[in-house]
């Protein structure tokens, strides 16, 4: 009798533990084009080097931003769903974020495992560059966890988690916007934690994830 690969789940964090944090930033400077994010615009690279000229323009550096998240928090009820998740199966944080900006929100998780990516900041404190762990680094993450032998779940939200979906044995949005989720409706779809966590359950159980997408 073979052994049953062991189920690994994969989430992003911008959208299924934290808010959105350009959003925040967006509403804090009056700035509407830094509302634009992975749900919005699938290029990440136009998306990012939009963002790097808005606040060079406006001149705002990473103590701005960092200001920003000082006064934001988790999305209510993600601390029990994901203290919750991690005590079922092992389970990776993967975002498009960077670590500058996610640090603040680690001990309101109780500093979960994140692979994030890192900013490049000048000597007047503003941003001048971002850089990648590594390109698609999503769906590579994904890919790898199915070589080394486990049964893999990825959740996500945006456009820029679609590769670590369809990598993953099994993908799930999460509050997903109209847009993506018209794009790519053959994805179960959960809009609470609760619907989340009956995702991870199913999985678990081997069976096939139902949810009905609103």
């Amino acid at each position: 009798m073979g052994v049953s690969q062991p189920p690994f789940l994969a989430i992003d964090l911008e959208g299924i533990l934290l808010p959105e944090i350009w959003i925040a930033v967006s509403e804090q400077t009056g700035i509407p084009q830094l509302r634009l994010t992975t749900r919005d615009i699938d290029n990440y690279d136009q998306l990012m080097q939009m963002r790097l000229g808005i606040l060079h323009d406006h001149k705002l550096g990473l103590a701005d931003i960092q200001a920003v998240i000082s006064k934001m928090d988790v999305l209510p009820g993600a601390q029990e769903w994901l203290a919750w998740a991690r005590q079922q199966l092992p389970l990776i944080i993967i975002t498009d974020s960077y670590y500058e900006l996610v640090a603040p929100f680690m001990p309101k998780l109780n500093f979960p495992t994140v692979y994030a990516h890192q900013l490049e900041v000048d000597g007047d404190g503003l941003l001048v560059n971002y850089h990648l762990r590594t390109t698609e680094g999503k769906r590579k993450a994904l890919e790898s966890l199915r070589h080394l032998g486990f049964r893999t779940m990825a959740v996500g939200d945006s456009y820029n988690d679609i590769g670590m979906l369809q990598a993953a044995h099994q993908g799930v949005l999460f509050h997903p916007s109209a847009k993506v989720q018209a794009d790519y409706p053959h994805f179960p779809v959960a809009l609470a934690y609760a619907e989340l966590r009956q995702a991870v359950e199913q999985f678990i159980a081997g069976e096939r994830v139902a949810l009905t997408a609103k």
